[in-house]
């Protein structure tokens, strides 16, 4: 019997994860691939943003109420999870304010990245998920989090590289999150206008910038019918999302009809695969991969 197919998924903070390819881990985990989620920061200086959760003592015991919204969300996802141990950076209101002292956005890249390296030589994930380079919005720990994610793909390995922290272990595919894209969002909101529903994402459409985009969707995987499940998980932290927001305006039925995939763009391959592809684990058989550098 040959050995699951293993997925690490790479985040920023708690929340995160539920937020950007919940369906497709939720999906992945009950075929039987064994899904780890890494978390570089504990979520410590993110703002309460659901009102009914804006209470003194929620704010007072942020990192604690976040790290068990994370456990929640992780029950509900069937995923593994590990915190990587560094301090939330905040999202500055400026580009000229400067970042906290010793937050994660701060690191040098080789100290950001060795937990990262070690977690990947000791779970040997044959497909990472992460950010783009723009961190998919301008978040610095959004930022530092693909740095180090592309970081850990090529350097863990390389045995001459971050000694000490495991036996090399290299992933054969990096993919980075692609659901916050125009079609997307363009197709859900025509949807909604033809049904008479008041659609949340036309002035947001209306401000897109109109150029190409940077990295073209090459992967999208079918998960609608985890769709629910994504939510619950969401749902779970309840200081980040207000449950009568505008993450769930969009009816899910609607979105299962309309956008049933979640979308992804290959970043790197070390395998063969034609494109376009509806599998994160396309051209990979987990009885043929093994820790050998490449």
């Amino acid at each position: 019997m040959s050995a699951p197919l293993r997925l690490m998924a790479v985040h920023a903070h708690p929340d995160d994860e539920s937020s950007k390819g919940a369906a497709t881990m939720a999906r992945y985990v009950r075929e039987g691939v064994d899904v780890l989620v890494c978390t570089l920061t504990g979520g410590e200086r993110g703002s309460v943003l659901n009102p009914k959760m804006d209470r003194p003592e929620i704010v007072a015991d942020i990192a604690r109420v976040r790290k068990a919204e994370m456990d929640r969300a992780r029950e509900i996802l069937g995923v593994r999870q590990r915190f990587m141990g560094f301090v939330d950076s905040g999202l500055p209101e400026s580009e000229e304010e400067e970042l906290p002292e010793g937050c994660f956005g701060l690191q040098k890249l080789e100290v950001a990245a060795a937990p990262l390296v070690a977690a990947v030589r000791e779970f040997r994930p044959h497909v990472i998920l992460t950010y783009d380079d723009d961190g998919g919005y301008p978040h610095p720990d959004h930022i530092m989090t693909n740095r180090v994610s592309v970081e850990a793909f090529e350097a863990a390995g390389d045995p001459d590289r971050y000694p000490g922290t495991g036996d090399p272990w290299q992933p054969l595919k990096l993919y980075y999150h692609m659901g916050f894209h125009r079609a997307r969002f363009e197709a859900l909101h025509e949807a909604m206008q033809e049904r008479d529903m008041g659609s949340p994402y036309g002035d947001w459409i209306a401000r897109w910038e109109d150029r190409p985009a940077k990295w073209e969707v090459t992967t999208r995987v079918p998960c609608g019918d985890y769709f629910q499940i994504r939510d619950e998980a969401l749902m779970a932290h309840a200081t980040q999302v207000d449950p009568d927001g505008w993450w769930f305006v969009c009816p899910r039925e609607l979105q299962q009809e309309i956008w049933p995939t979640e979308d992804y763009h290959l970043a790197r391959s070390l395998v063969d695969t034609g494109l376009p592809e509806d599998d994160l684990f396309s051209g990979i058989h987990a009885e043929e991969t093994s820790p050998a550098c490449h």
